[in-house]
């Protein structure tokens, strides 16, 4: 077992009181990687939980290129980031890995029996006999909405790139921000809200020509109202906004939906001790293990010797990390490699006929 005094491991207090959920792996991060690990843990019999900080999994696959081209996956002449995802959540279903969406782990500390407790920014608690690090460039989160005070509304007035929309029918509803995700939602939010405004800093988006033109069909009709400008203030039942020209409006609204990007976040895996390089986390090339026992990063998140930060060379890692826990859940134990051409026990596994 790793030492204990090292600093940064055991480092952020849990604060919770729920109890831990026992598991073999806690993945952290939701991107490819991360779902690809659940795949090969579960080849292996690995039971695994899955936390990511986004409502949705895919990670920066999804919300940064979602619907662009991808051509260098294995046996994938071309997809998608989103059609990446879903296949990738098709693979592991047989498997029936937990996420937990929208929760950022914020602490860890080893235990006295070697199992690693960590907590999240909602409560959750894990206790796992090992951790797969497989968070990209960081934990992807909400770029917040800039008026002092107005995060006191989240989760009750404010929400950021909301997954489920059926919560806002009937309400008056601003949508902030200037991109695809801000117009598809404005233009999802049309048919079922009392009201929408898209709310934009300038009248020109960085969205589809197409999505572009819904939104003015709609706003010319007079189905949707399009709102130039900053926001400055609120109150309880109105945004101020400043426009360009130096006016002050009012936009009343009983939900604030805020979609203006994503950024990533190391957060609380700097805190850590894992010898960030550059922000990265040194791994060997035999297990993919950070020098902490137990403790995997797969993906963008680590470095290594001649490291290309590539979806393929993750499976990759991801791969022989999880052939590296095998030794750590069943310690003394001899793991036969087995191909899912021909091995029963793994058709068993998956679910398929023989």
């Amino acid at each position: 077992m790793e030492r204990q005094d090292r600093q940064g491991l055991g480092a952020g207090a849990l604060s919770t009181t729920a109890r831990p959920i026992e598991t073999d792996a806690l993945i952290i991060g939701a991107g490819p990687v991360g779902l690809f690990q659940a795949f090969q843990l579960g080849l292996l019999e690995i039971s695994c939980h899955i936390v990511d900080a986004l409502p949705r999994a895919g990670g920066q696959c999804v919300e940064l290129y979602g619907d662009k081209p991808i051509y260098d996956i294995p046996g994938t002449p071309v997809t998608t980031g989103r059609g990446l995802v879903e296949s990738l959540q098709r693979q592991i279903s047989p498997f029936k890995p937990q996420l937990h969406l929208g929760e950022q782990v914020a602490s860890l500390a080893r235990q006295s029996d070697g199992r690693l407790l960590l907590g999240t920014n909602k409560g959750s608690a894990f206790l796992a006999r090992t951790v797969f690090i497989a968070a990209g460039v960081g934990a992807f989160v909400p770029k917040r909405i800039a008026v002092e005070g107005i995060e006191r509304l989240e989760g009750t007035r404010l929400f950021y790139h909301p997954d489920a929309l059926a919560r806002f029918a009937g309400q008056t509803v601003v949508v902030n921000g200037g991109d695809d995700a801000a117009l598809d939602t404005a233009l999802a939010l049309a048919p079922i809200a009392k009201q929408v405004t898209l709310l934009h800093r300038r009248d020109v988006f960085q969205a589809e020509d197409t999505t572009v033109a819904a939104l003015r069909e709609h706003v010319a009709a007079g189905t949707m109202r399009l709102a130039v400008g900053q926001p400055v203030a609120f109150d309880d039942a109105h945004l101020q906004i400043t426009t360009p020209d130096a006016q002050t409006v009012s936009l009343p609204f009983d939900a604030l939906v805020g979609c203006l990007g994503i950024s990533p976040r190391l957060g609380a895996i700097a805190d850590w001790g894992l010898d960030l390089v550059r922000k990265q986390v040194p791994v060997d090339t035999e297990k993919y293990e950070t020098r902490e026992r137990g403790i995997f990063a797969v993906g963008d998140i680590n470095t290594y010797p001649g490291k290309k930060k590539l979806i393929v060379c993750g499976f990759h890692e991801a791969t022989l990390a999880a052939w590296g826990a095998t030794a750590i859940v069943f310690p003394g134990k001899s793991i036969p490699l087995q191909y899912t051409t021909t091995s029963t026990r793994l058709h068993t596994l998956l679910g398929v006929g023989h």
